[in-house]
Parts: structure tokens; C-alpha cells; sequence
């Protein structure tokens, strides 16, 4: 399902969450985890990504970040990091996890075989302070809520 969330506030600071396919846990070690923060160092670098506060969790990121374009900067990295991904997948012959991103993708999705990233990024506005840190907070505990589990 696509998201009804969109950035709506061109000069807006966003909280972003970006999950992988069915919950898939992909960032389970350091070289799945370097795609993901090379991505975002490149976006910082290149397409003027400014990142508050983040984290990776195992099958998804947060972010509280603001860019000019940040819909196209945010396509962008992810349809880049899903095809580093992938490649990794294949060199690391994780067969049954290439296999799982081939059977839940979308049927839509024609122009790949596999699907690493749910649709969407869901983009919530930060509108006051109160809620710049209440979203970092939850940024910062979500892995030790996580670990207690």
C-alpha cells in the first residue's frame, strides 16, 4: 500500500522511517549497515542532506532530516542502496534472502526482480520543538526498547 504521508514543506524538518520489505532483517552486519551510511554520507555530501538524528535497526532507519528535494534525495538513496544490497546478497549467496525480496515483491514492480524496500518513507512534518524531541528521543531509545525485548 502506498503512504498518504508526503513532504509537504519544502524548507520542513522531517522525521522518516524507511522499512525493509515484510520486516526482513537485512542490517545484521557491518557490511549491510556501510550501504546504508555510505548512502546517507553521500546524500549529505551531494544532494545537501542535513541528518539531525538517526539510527538503523535491523529492518529499518530513522532519520530527523531536511533537504531541498527530500522525496527525490530519498528515492534516490534507497533505489541505490536495494541495488547495493542485492549485489551483496549475490556475493554473499544469500539465496533464501534474494529469494524472500523476489516473493513479497509487488506485482507492480516490473522493472526489478526484487523488491528490498517497502514503498514510501512515511514523512511526518516536525511542527514544534516538543516534537523534535520527542522524535529524536524515540530515535534514541527505539534499539534500547528493541534489546529489552
Amino acid at each position: 500500500m502506498r503512504s498518504n504521508y508526503k513532504v509537504n514543506e519544502k524548507e520542513g524538518i522531517y522525521f522518516i522511517t524507511s522499512t525493509i520489505i515484510e520486516w526482513i532483517p537485512v542490517f545484521t552486519s557491518k557490511v549491510y549497515f556501510d550501504i546504508l551510511v555510505s548512502s546517507l554520507n553521500y546524500c549529505i555530501e551531494y544532494k545537501k542532506l542535513i541528518v539531525f538524528s538517526w539510527v538503523i535497526m535491523d529492518n529499518h532507519f530513522h532519520l530527523v532530516c531536511h533537504a531541498p528535494e527530500l522525496s527525490k534525495t530519498l528515492q534516490s538513496m534507497k533505489r541505490h542502496m536495494a541495488k547495493q544490497i542485492i549485489a551483496q546478497l549475490k556475493s554473499d549467496n544469500k539465496k533464501w534472502l534474494l529469494n524472500l525480496f523476489s516473493y513479497y515483491k509487488k506485482r507492480h514492480k516490473k522493472e526489478s526482480e526484487h523488491q528490498v524496500w517497502q514503498e514510501g518513507f512515511h514523512p511526518q512534518l516536525i511542527i514544534s520543538d516538543n516534537m523534535l524531541t520527542e522524535k529524536i528521543d524515540y530515535i534514541h531509545y527505539n534499539p534500547v526498547k528493541r534489546r529489552v525485548r
